[in-house]
């Protein structure tokens, strides 16, 4: 864990591919445990210290990560996340390349996406199938590999493994997933999918605010990163 931004209302952290942000059946600490013990040792805090969840990433995925040190910025951030009002997340992916469907230009995808709970994965379907979600997103590609893609994306809407989904079902599947068609995992046991930048309105102070979590530690993130910059 890498501490981005705190004040005294919010903490934003970038998140490791080994990292999960809530509590779930591995038992394995998440993320808001540890930046409680983070916040209560550095501003030597007696009791227990409040910290809210405001949003969160798949395990292998790694990237930015806002949670809420107070309960009147929990409520706020809560309501722009839901509204997808003043607030915006952009996400890195590195697909393998398909460069029929990767263009420069900003490309809107919308699909309709239906969740199997058991297989833990979406699955694209017709429209007014039964619990099924609009999902809308629009990327771009940034930069270029050999074998690979660097991909900038913009989510309209909040769906289950949505990018994942969405890009595996335009023949992009991210690199290291194999639940969504990935040829081969990554080393780590991660998904190539990163969570890039978050911008926002301060629930408190209502400053604009931009949260950039550096890339993950691996010579092809760096290498299409220089290359996206120009």
């Amino acid at each position: 864990m890498q501490v981005l931004y705190e004040d005294n209302h919010i903490i934003a952290v970038s998140k490791t591919c080994h990292e999960i942000v809530q509590g779930d059946k591995t038992g394995d600490t998440p993320l808001s445990d540890i930046i409680k013990a983070y916040i209560k040792e550095k501003y030597q805090k007696p009791g227990e210290v409040f910290l809210g969840v405001t949003h969160r990433l798949d395990r292998p995925t790694t990237g930015v990560v806002l949670f809420a040190r107070t309960s009147k910025a929990l409520t706020r951030l809560n309501a722009m996340f839901q509204s997808h009002e003043q607030i915006r997340k952009t996400y890195w992916a590195i697909v393998e390349k398909n460069d029929k469907l990767l263009s420069d230009e900003a490309i809107r995808l919308e699909h309709y996406l239906w969740r199997n709970e058991k297989q833990n994965k979406s699955f694209v379907v017709k429209s007014g199938t039964k619990d099924a979600k609009r999902a809308v997103l629009s990327y771009k590609a940034i930069a270029r590999g050999d074998r690979y893609t660097l991909l900038e994306i913009n989510l309209e809407t909040g769906r289950h493994h949505q990018i994942r989904c969405q890009l595996a079902a335009i023949g992009c599947p991210i690199k290291g997933d194999l639940k969504y068609g990935a040829k081969r995992s990554n080393p780590d046991g991660g998904i190539s999918l990163h969570a890039r930048k978050i911008e926002f309105v301060h629930p408190v102070s209502k400053q604009q605010i931009s949260i950039i979590a550096p890339v993950p530690d691996d010579a092809l993130w760096h290498d299409l990163e220089q290359q996206s910059m120009g």
